[in-house]
């Protein structure tokens, strides 16, 4: 009986439902006067000669103040009309910032919000609005900012408003001291040199780190995890950070730790998919040899699986991923590296965005994987590192999305361009004078990544100008192609000479062997050389005109990190010049090696060594082709002042070395300064001539210690040099500053 009963109260339900429901047949739309009739249906999906419930009406008015047109909006469906009366938003004319005077936060500000400029102004979102623009200021070190808003009807138009924002940010909190608490094992200073956040001080006037920063404060807790994890912390948790005032704009910054345990590296091994040869894998034992029973850091399991990538890159091996297992024990931590076969998956399409000036062509061409290729997240790495390396992109980011099947991927690659261009204006000042020089440089010459690089350089003595040309990917093979043309004119009436020299080179570059490239080359000179009766014998000697056709060739191993700003590896280079054709032949032979290591976070090491050496074939080594010392490899002395002297006449050696040490300092001065510092410890010496034993020839080793910085300014890159000899021979013009300040376009 009960079961009857309610079924006959379901069937009543749906009866009165259908009941209910009419045909519509006709529309009226009133109160409308900026959206059309036929707007508001669309928007509303209404259709008619179909049925119609009471729940379809609410559901179109639902659907019509989702819009966000329509402040008001009313119904009345009978005898299968509807009528829809409408009271339309207004239209936010302009949007005023009051009490902002900076543009760019302005410019933030109206980026952020949710009402825009010609968009309907709603109510509603105004309260949503004003709590982002908080929380932005928020974000500043604008603690208690204060924001209101307001409309202003634009003359009698009722329908059309002005919506400011009226600000008042109030002062910045600063952090007048950050404390530590907790299980923290570490000791205080330690710890606030890992964070970004500062403590307030009078000569801290240029730092940001110094005030109260909500998204700072979260990367503290982060960058204390990490240095806590880097030391065999494995279980170390940053519990809390909390802000207390001290005044109206001071407060105390602490920050709760419980480092845990520390623990070391048990045990390393390999799982190997039996579909691989294991052997393959074989160099990872060294690397394991180097890690156990170290303390256990995340970076240092970063480091053995970019090696695993390396080996697969290596090996061209197809659809393979790795995993990491650690398990903990109260003895230490066992890390297993997982390698197997994943899913075949292939690229089925390459998309490109943000290149106005690039061309696609030079994007792919720095792609390891397309249309059609085995997907390689390790290949897709390389990828992203090539087109950063070219250095005409201020950011790339990569996408990997669903393809059209589950075996297929698409690959978004997103760049965002900057200015490729600098222009470039330094001097010298020392002990004999000034120096000036003037560049321009593109490395994106229409858009096609190609480098153009133009120079010229004046000293009381001489000028010399150049300009080279090259392309790093020359028609996608991988290949640099460069092409230069180069003229210095020396003129030395006190020495009783004056000396041209115009040359012409062409040369290419590409990788041989992993990490081993092989740089071959032509070279083309003309020397005009003119005296009077002042100079010297063996410049009388050498006066007229010479042509001479060189080959040279070059080998380099590069085991860098990185080409930018290197912390680890070393790079090696030999390179020889052999004549072809001259009217005064030498055999010209030059080494580098450089080699980086990374003390800690704040002192990156360098030590770089060069030596040159020139041999005459036929008679003496001509004057302009004898080596020099170049500033970058003995700071504090000029450029052409050091090394055998003839009558008062610095005429350059037939051998040279220098050997540098340098340390930078990343960290020394606080980030908002966008400030480099190195330190620097050169020794060098230029010698030997192959004529005439009355030439001032000192032995002596030259030396010099000093700093550089590198500021990037609004306007573009300044350089400083500031050194001081420590060793000099008598001859020697020494330089104690040069600076050099650019623009980017």
């Amino acid at each position: 009986m009960k079961n009857f009963l309610c079924s006959i109260c379901f069937f009543g339900f749906l009866l009165s439902t259908n009941l209910n429901a009419e045909i519509l047949k006709k529309i009226e739309i009133t109160g409308n006067s900026r959206i059309s009739s036929e707007t508001i249906k669309v928007y509303g999906d209404i259709e008619l000669n179909k049925d119609y419930s009471n729940d379809d009406i609410n559901n179109i008015i639902k659907k019509l103040y989702d819009t966000k047109f329509f402040s008001k909006i009313s119904t009345n469906f009978s005898n299968n009309l509807l009528k829809i009366v409408v009271e339309e938003n207004p239209i936010i004319n302009t949007i005023i910032i009051d009490g902002e005077k900076a543009k760019k936060y302005k410019k933030v500000i109206l980026e952020i919000i949710s009402l825009k400029e010609k968009s309907a102004y709603v109510e509603s979102d105004i309260k949503d609005d004003i709590e982002i623009v908080r929380s932005f200021y928020k974000s500043l070190g604008f603690y208690a900012a204060e924001v209101e808003a307001r409309s202003q009807v634009v003359g009698s138009d009722e329908k059309r408003l002005n919506l400011i924002f009226s600000i008042n940010k109030g002062e910045k909190f600063k952090i007048a001291r950050i404390n530590f608490i907790g299980d923290k094992k570490v000791k205080y200073k330690r710890l606030r040199d890992v964070i970004a956040s500062e403590e307030h001080r009078f000569w801290k006037v240029i730092s940001r780190n110094v005030y109260l920063n909500a998204e700072r404060i979260e990367l503290d807790k982060r960058l204390l995890k990490n240095y806590y994890l880097s030391r065999g912390y494995y279980n170390v948790e940053v519990v809390s950070s909390s802000a207390e005032s001290k005044t109206k704009t001071d407060i105390e910054l602490t920050y709760s730790i419980n480092a845990g345990e520390r623990f070391r590296v048990k045990k390393l091994a390999t799982d190997i998919d039996p579909v691989f040869d294991s052997s393959i894998f074989q160099k990872l034992e060294d690397e394991f040899k180097k890690f156990a029973g170290d303390y256990y850091s995340p970076f240092k399991i970063k480091k053995i699986l970019t090696k695993i990538d390396d080996i697969i890159d290596n090996n061209e091996l197809q659809f393979v991923q790795h995993s990491v297992s650690e398990t903990l024990d109260e003895d230490g931590i066992d890390v297993v590296f997982k390698i197997f076969e994943g899913p075949k998956v292939q690229i089925e399409r390459v998309n490109i965005f943000g290149n106005t000036i690039t061309s696609d062509s030079v994007i792919r061409a720095e792609l390891l994987i397309d249309e059609g290729d085995p997907y390689s997240k390790v290949k897709l790495g390389k990828s992203i590192s090539n087109l950063r390396a070219r250095n005409i992109f201020k950011s790339v980011k990569e996408k990997i999305m669903d393809g059209s099947t589950d075996d297929l991927k698409i690959m978004e690659i997103r760049v965002e361009e900057k200015p490729t261009g600098e222009i470039m204006a330094g001097a010298g000042v020392g002990t004999e004078g000034t120096s000036f020089s003037f560049a321009v440089k593109e490395n994106n010459y229409l858009g096609k990544g190609l480098g153009v690089d133009a120079t010229i350089n004046v000293t009381e003595e001489s000028v010399r100008g150049g300009i080279t040309l090259s392309d790093p990917n020359y028609k996608y093979t991988g290949n640099l192609v460069y092409g230069g043309l180069t003229s210095t004119r020396t003129d030395r009436p006190d020495s009783g000479y004056e000396n041209t020299v115009i040359n012409f080179n062409l040369g290419t570059k590409f990788e041989q062997y992993e990490d081993l490239y092989f740089t071959p080359g032509i070279d083309l000179s003309f020397d005009d050389l003119r005296v009077d009766e002042t100079a010297s014998s063996a410049l009388k000697k050498q006066a007229g005109n010479f042509t001479e056709f060189n080959f040279n060739y070059g080998l380099e191993r590069d085991k860098r990190d990185k080409s930018f700003m290197p912390t680890a590896g070393n790079i090696i280079s030999f390179n020889q010049g052999v004549p072809i054709f001259a009217d005064q032949a030498s055999l010209l032979n030059r080494l580098t090696i450089s080699q980086y290591h990374a003390f800690s976070d704040n002192v990156i090491g360098a030590v770089k060594f060069y030596g040159a050496t020139i041999t005459a074939i036929d008679d003496d080594v001509r004057l302009s082709k004898r080596l020099r010392m170049s500033p970058r490899r003995l700071r504090g002395f000029d450029t052409k002042s050091i090394g055998p002297v003839d009558q008062g006449d610095y005429v350059g050696g037939n051998y040279a070395a220098a050997l540098n040490f340098e340390a930078q300092l990343p960290n020394l001065l606080p980030e908002a300064t966008q400030t480099d510092v190195a330190a620097f410890l050169d020794f060098g010496n230029l010698w030997s001539v192959d004529y005439d034993s009355s030439v001032g020839n000192s032995s002596k080793i030259r030396s010099a210690v000093g700093v550089t910085t590198q500021m990037w300014t609004p306007i573009g890159p300044v350089n400083f040099v500031l050194a001081q000899h420590l060793s000099k021979a008598e001859s020697d013009k020494t330089q104690t500053f040069k600076f050099q300040i650019g623009t980017s376009f």
